[in-house]
């Protein structure tokens, strides 16, 4: 049996694209298994793009946020080249949101609050993963974590210099409800002189 979609109309969109979104991720909630899945798309300077999956852990009404390896290829295209896209989906309910925007990094305060927060083993393989990089054995990887684990095994795990949170503060979001025979629902959210217009577009 098909799924009866809710139709998304311009006309009952929340005219603020951050309380659209709020709405769509609360409705979500028991219907994912990992809800705060995101993919991030960045690219580098000479335009070549990737895509991979990080976690939502950072909403407010002005920005979406992650954490990283700085060092990793994400981080280091996001410093190269600091523009980003987001897409959030929901097979439950027919649904995704685009959010393109420019990023920036969080600040060392707040990239300390969160990673207090982690559990020490995930604060124990920040320090250890030297994330893409070429790695000749697992092995490798697992004595690392040993070293870092007896290193700190009196002290509270601190943060490491290359490890810390991004912010993308949108400019475009796109809200994309699924429809009988392909006739979706699209609504762009348009940032303009500080101001977000609404529009509907071609499925």
């Amino acid at each position: 049996m098909n799924p009866v979609w809710t139709p998304l109309l311009l006309s009952e969109c929340d005219p603020d694209p951050f309380r659209q979104f709020a709405a769509w991720f609360d409705q979500a909630k028991d219907l994912m298994a990992e809800r705060e899945a995101i993919v991030l798309a960045t690219a580098s300077l000479d335009a070549h793009p990737s895509a991979r999956y990080v976690l939502l852990r950072h909403v407010d009404e002005h920005s979406f946020g992650w954490y990283s390896n700085y060092l990793s290829r994400k981080g280091r295209e996001l410093q190269e080249n600091p523009v980003a896209a987001l897409l959030w989906y929901c097979e439950a309910l027919g649904r995704q949101v685009r959010i393109e925007g420019h990023v920036v990094s969080m600040s060392a305060e707040e990239s300390d609050e969160y990673f207090a927060r982690r559990p020490r083993g995930h604060q124990i393989g920040a320090h250890a993963s030297h994330q893409s990089a070429l790695l000749h054995s697992r092995e490798e990887l697992e004595q690392r974590v040993v070293e870092m684990d007896t290193l700190f095994s009196d002290a509270a795990v601190p943060r490491p210099a290359h490890w810390g949170g991004f912010k993308l503060t949108p400019t475009f979001f796109e809200f994309w409800q699924h429809r009988e025979d392909r006739l979706h629902d699209r609504i762009f959210y348009t940032l303009d002189a500080g101001h977000w217009t609404l529009s509907r577009h071609s499925p």
